[in-house]
């Protein structure tokens, strides 16, 4: 999430050569950051357990893939519009980070997720 964040914020503040790729690497970064906040306030606050009609795990495991997808796009597109100036070029690479770092906690959940659910069943 941090990294996420010092991405947008690199690519915010610094001059853009091409507005519509910056624009596309700041809403998928904003997007992300929002359904990740999203997620932990529904696990603080317990409300996967009030409702069960949404699979939760398979929700949060959708949203890890669509958004690891959007922000490897993304980050792909602003590293190739960068033009070597270094406020974009460290948002590229934050956003690629976040993308490592968003692939790894969908791997942990999913391993967790599934392992949980395999074990409570022979019980």
């Amino acid at each position: 999430q941090i990294s996420l964040l010092i991405g947008f914020i690199s690519v915010n503040n610094s001059p853009w050569t091409d507005y519509s790729a910056y624009s596309f690497f700041q809403i998928v970064t904003m997007c992300d950051l929002v359904m990740i906040l999203f997620f932990y306030i529904m696990h603080i606050f317990r409300v996967y357990r009030k409702l069960t009609c949404v699979s939760w795990p398979l929700a949060e495991f959708l949203h890890y893939l669509i958004g690891t997808i959007l922000l490897l796009i993304a980050s792909i597109v602003a590293a190739s519009k960068s033009y070597n100036i270094t406020g974009l070029v460290a948002g590229a690479t934050f956003g690629f980070l976040a993308t490592i770092l968003c692939v790894i906690s969908m791997w942990s959940s999913y391993k967790v997720s599934c392992i949980t659910q395999s074990t409570s069943k022979y019980r």
